[in-house]
């Protein structure tokens, strides 16, 4: 194994042990991407203005909502997560819309905002028939 690959292969081990993938409690411990930050530093871009401020809030407030106790029903966890995580989607297709001005991508943003609404109504409803 060349040196690169060594350390590579390293520092995705160490980030899935810090992430409690490769430990007992990854169900029940999701990972918080932004708990390895230190105060005041900005995002892998190193950017802290308006658009990666609204991304970073965006992404936390996902994995906030996402940390739901898990009932030990696949389809019930499945279906109560995925609703943070469509509305995650929706807040990031939005800051592509203020901030953003590449048209393929806005219209891209535009597409995943109607999808995920839908999706995240097809959940509700799906919950309200099936959560007992």
């Amino acid at each position: 194994m060349t040196m690169f690959r060594t350390a590579a292969f390293a520092a995705a081990f160490a980030c899935a042990s810090l992430s409690g993938l490769a430990g007992a409690g990854a169900q029940t411990m999701p990972m918080d991407h932004t708990q390895h930050m230190m105060p005041g530093m900005a995002g892998a871009g190193g950017d802290d203005g308006p658009s990666s401020q609204a991304f970073e809030a965006a992404n936390a407030k996902m994995h906030k909502d996402m940390a739901l106790p898990m009932t030990g029903n696949a389809d019930l966890d499945f279906a109560r997560g995925m609703i943070p995580h469509h509305q995650g989607a929706i807040d990031m297709a939005k800051v592509e819309l203020t901030y953003g001005k590449d048209p393929e991508l806005r219209r891209l943003a535009e597409d995943i905002i109607k999808a995920q609404e839908a999706e995240i109504a097809f959940l509700k409803t799906w919950i309200a028939d099936h959560a007992k």
